[in-house]
C-alpha cells in the first residue's frame, strides 16, 4: 500500500481528523450495474472507470463487496419527473441522440446508450434514498449528468439524473434544503435550468465556462476561464463553499466530483495537478460531512480519458482508508493486474507439454506447424484451439466489451501462415464480412541472440460502424479504434508469461504506433531509444497525428545534419524475463541513452503554406 505524497500527507491528516472529530468514522456505500459502460465509438470516454474504481479498492481491502450495491433501472414515470413527455417521446429514435453524444448513432448504440444512462438514473436516486436513510455518503460510480434539461439533452448527457433523484424523493416525503456542488469543468447548466423556479435548490458550479446565462432563483455560478491552476480553482472552492453551506443550511447535499479538471484530461483545459484534484475532494467532503454529518451523494460526472478513474480513486482511498492516501496503479497496470487474476483462464492450455530441453522449448506441434499430425487441428501459436481461444476473450472481458459496443455475436477465425505468423480475427457476427480486430503474431529467435520472443507482426482494431468527429485519423486508420489496446497488450504479455517467453517484440511502422506503444514497450537498442526521446521531445506538443505527420512529411530536422529525421524501422520490446528487463533497463541502458543523446538535437520546420 502506498501513501499519497509526502508534502501533502499532513493536511490530508488534520483535514481527516477534523471529519472524524466531527462526525466519526464515515461509512460509505455504493452502487454500480453492470449496464454502466457503454462504447461511444471514437469518444474518449473510459467505459470501465468505474469498473477500475472497484477493483482498486477492492483490492486493496479499502471496502468489502457487500458495500457494493446493485442498482434498477429507472422507469419511465421517474425519467418523466424532469424531462418533458415530448422529449422523452423523441429519444425513442436514434437520430435524437447524434446531437447529444457527437457521432452517428446505429439502433444498437441508442438502445445501449439509452439503457447505461437511465441505469445510471436509478443509481443516483438508490444512492439518495440509502444517504438519507443512513445519513451516510452514497457513492453512484456514474451518473452526474448535469448538461441534461427538461426538453434536450447535451454533452453526452441524455437524461438529468440528479434532478430525476430530487424531484422523486420530494414526492417521497423529504422537504429540506437540498444543495448541488457541481465541481466538473463544464458548466451545470441543465440542472440549474430544471431548478430555476424551485428556491428549495441550490446548484452552485464551479466551471471554465457558462453554457447559458438563463436566471434562477437559488444559484451561483462561478466561471474561471481557461488554462485555470490549483492556486486559483482551490481559492475559488474555499472562500466560497463553507459559507454557502451555512447559508442553505441543506439536508442533502449531491458533489458532482468531475475529474475533467485535471491536467491530462482529454476534453479539459485546466491544469489542476494530481494534488490540487485531491485537495480539492477533501475539502469538499470534510466540509459537507461536518455540518452536522449532511447526508452526501457523490457522483463521478466528466472525466475523460484512460488515466482519469485514478483521480477518483485516489480521493475514495482517503475516504475509506481513514485519511490514508493510496496510490493508485496505472492503468496498464490495473489492467495487466487483472489479467494476471484471470490466468487461470488458460491454465494447462499455455503450460507448454512435452517440451524437450534442447529444442528450444519448442513442442511437436510448434516444429510441424501447419503439416501437423494427421487428424489434429492447427492450434495458434501451438496451444490453443478456437474454442480455448474463445473462452479466454471471454473471460477477460474482450468479447464483452464488443458486445457493449453493440455488435451482439463477436465470432473468431483462425488462419496460419509459414513464416508471418498466426493470425487472430475477430468479426462483428457469424457472416465474417466486418473485421473488428486482427492479430498476427509469431515465435522470434533472431531479433535479440539467445532469446525467444513473441513478435507482433500486425494488430488492426476498428470500430466499422463509427466515423471520426472532430478527430483526425492517423496513419492507417479508417475507422476509429475499440479502445481495447492496454487488455490486448496485457493479454500477449500473459501468453509471453505463461509460454515463459523472455518477451514481447515489435517494430511499429509509424511514429505514432511507437507513442502508443511507450506505454508498455522499450526500444532494444538505446541509440533508437535516444532517437526516439529526443524527436517526441521536439514535437510532444502536438496532437498526434499531427506530430505523426510532421515526421513522415520531413519536417523533423536533425540541427547537426540539416537532414529530415525519417522515420526508419526500430525494434522495441515489452520485457518479461529477468534477462530481457536487464538489457532494456536500468542505469547501464540509461547511461548508453544519455549518451547517445548528447548528438543529438531535433526542431520542428514550419509547415509549408
Amino acid at each position: 500500500m502506498t501513501e499519497g505524497p509526502a508534502p501533502l500527507a499532513p493536511l490530508l491528516r488534520r483535514t481527516w481528523d477534523r471529519f472524524r472529530s466531527k462526525v466519526g468514522r464515515p461509512s460509505t456505500e455504493f452502487f454500480f450495474s453492470p449496464d454502466y459502460p457503454v462504447d461511444l465509438g471514437g469518444s474518449p470516454i473510459d467505459i470501465h472507470r468505474a469498473e477500475r474504481i472497484l477493483d482498486f479498492l477492492l483490492a486493496e481491502r479499502l471496502m468489502r463487496p457487500r458495500q457494493v450495491h446493485r442498482v434498477a433501472t429507472a422507469s419511465l414515470r421517474d425519467l418523466h419527473l424532469a424531462h418533458s413527455a415530448a422529449y422523452l417521446d423523441a429519444l425513442r429514435e436514434p437520430e435524437s441522440l447524434v446531437a447529444i453524444i457527437g457521432m452517428d448513432v446505429w439502433p444498437a448504440l441508442h438502445q445501449r446508450a439509452l439503457q447505461a444512462q437511465r441505469a445510471a438514473t436509478g443509481g443516483t436516486l438508490a444512492a439518495t434514498r440509502l444517504a438519507l436513510e443512513r445519513e451516510r455518503i452514497a457513492v453512484n460510480l456514474g451518473g452526474g449528468f448535469h448538461h441534461a434539461g427538461v426538453h434536450s439533452g447535451r454533452g453526452f448527457c441524455i437524461f438529468n439524473d440528479v434532478a430525476v433523484a430530487i424531484r422523486r424523493v420530494r414526492q417521497e416525503g423529504f422537504a429540506e434544503p437540498i444543495l448541488i456542488v457541481d465541481l466538473d469543468i463544464h458548466d451545470g447548466n441543465g440542472t440549474r435550468e430544471i431548478f430555476a423556479d424551485d428556491d428549495s435548490v441550490f446548484t452552485f458550479s464551479i466551471h471554465n465556462q457558462s453554457w447559458d446565462d438563463a436566471p434562477a432563483r437559488a444559484s451561483l455560478s462561478v466561471e474561471l476561464g481557461d488554462d485555470v491552476e490549483d492556486a486559483t480553482y482551490l481559492e475559488a472552492i474555499e472562500s466560497t463553499l463553507p459559507g454557502l453551506i451555512r447559508d442553505v443550511g441543506p439536508g442533502l447535499v449531491f458533489y458532482l466530483a468531475g475529474t475533467d479538471p485535471a491536467h491530462d484530461d482529454r476534453i479539459g483545459n485546466w491544469a489542476i495537478t494530481p494534488t490540487g484534484m485531491l485537495q480539492r475532494d477533501c475539502f469538499v467532503i470534510e466540509q459537507i460531512r461536518s455540518q452536522h454529518g449532511l447526508p452526501l451523494v457523490i457522483l463521478l460526472a466528466g472525466g475523460y480519458g484512460g488515466e482519469t478513474w485514478r483521480y477518483s480513486a485516489r480521493s475514495f482511498s482517503w475516504l475509506l482508508s481513514g485519511g490514508n492516501v493510496v496510490e493508485p496503479p496505472t492503468t496498464e497496470e490495473a489492467t495487466l493486474a487483472r489479467y494476471r487474476q484471470m490466468a487461470h483462464s488458460l491454465g494447462a492450455t499455455m503450460a507448454r507439454p512435452g517440451a524437450a530441453s534442447d529444442d528450444w522449448g519448442l513442442t511437436e506441434a510448434e516444429l510441424l506447424g501447419n503439416l501437423g499430425a494427421v487428424g489434429q487441428d492447427p492450434l495458434f501459436l501451438g496451444h490453443l484451439s478456437l474454442h480455448e481461444m474463445e473462452l479466454v476473450l471471454e473471460s477477460t472481458g474482450i468479447l464483452e466489451h464488443l458486445r457493449r459496443m453493440g455488435f451482439a455475436t463477436p465470432t473468431l477465425a483462425f488462419s496460419f501462415g509459414e513464416s508471418s505468423g498466426d493470425t487472430l480475427r475477430i468479426f462483428s457476427d457469424r457472416d465474417l464480412e466486418e473485421l473488428l480486430m486482427e492479430l498476427r503474431v509469431r515465435f522470434d529467435r533472431h531479433s535479440i541472440p539467445s532469446m525467444e520472443l513473441l513478435s507482433l507482426e500486425w494488430l488492426l482494431m476498428q470500430n466499422p460502424r463509427s466515423r471520426f468527429i472532430n478527430q483526425q485519423p492517423l496513419p492507417g486508420q479508417t475507422y476509429p479504434g475499440l479502445g481495447l489496446l492496454g487488455d490486448v497488450a496485457s493479454l500477449l504479455i500473459l501468453i509471453c508469461d505463461r509460454l515463459r517467453l523472455d518477451g514481447l517484440v515489435f517494430v511499429p511502422s509509424h511514429f505514432y504506433l511507437a507513442v502508443k506503444g511507450k506505454k508498455f514497450l522499450r526500444f532494444v537498442d538505446p541509440v533508437d531509444e535516444a532517437w526516439f526521446r529526443n524527436v517526441h521531445e521536439a514535437i510532444q506538443e502536438m496532437p498526434l497525428a499531427a506530430a505523426t505527420n510532421a515526421v513522415s512529411e520531413g519536417r523533423v530536422i536533425d540541427t547537426v545534419s540539416g537532414k529530415p529525421a525519417n522515420w526508419h524501422p526500430m525494434s522495441m520490446v515489452l520485457p518479461i524475463s529477468d534477462r530481457l528487463h536487464d538489457l532494456v533497463e536500468g542505469e547501464a541502458y540509461e547511461a548508453a541513452v544519455s549518451q547517445a543523446s548528447e548528438s543529438l538535437s531535433f526542431e520542428l520546420a514550419p509547415q509549408p503554406p
